[in-house]
């Protein structure tokens, strides 16, 4: 197994892996939050870093048939949600590209700070909300 490079991303709020840590989006990427995933609710994310994408395959969601693919923590493995690769209904397609990332699998880290400080000073919360 080679070396594991990962993304750190920067802003006022990261969403990140609950199990490892590892920076997976920004809260500013978030799209929508009235989604429903394996374990309770889910957020559909305009773009995500540090995973792995799996297999992509026909599934039946709440909202029709899609071809979807899980994703996985670049570091620890755990599944964090889905990729959506293609939407049979036009009114779906705009998913198409986008991650839903459950809630149960994440975290938001919140960095306060000044331009006056170095390093952030981080709280860690249990919800994304």
């Amino acid at each position: 197994m080679g070396r594991l490079f990962k993304t750190y991303l920067t802003g006022p709020s990261i969403i990140c892996c609950l199990n490892c840590k590892t920076h997976l989006t920004l809260h500013d990427q978030l799209i929508s939050k009235q989604f429903q995933g394996r374990h309770g609710t889910a957020f559909l994310f305009g773009t995500c870093s540090n995973i792995t994408v799996g297999p992509s395959e026909d599934r039946t969601l709440t909202t029709g048939m899609h071809i979807v693919a899980d994703i996985y923590c670049i570091d620890c493995g755990e599944t964090l949600g889905w990729k959506y690769e293609f939407a049979k209904e036009e009114s779906q397609k705009y998913k198409v590209g986008k991650y839903i990332l459950e809630k149960a699998k994440i975290q938001k880290e919140v960095n306060f700070g000044t331009q006056h400080q170095q390093h952030s000073l981080v709280a860690l919360e249990n919800s994304i909300m």
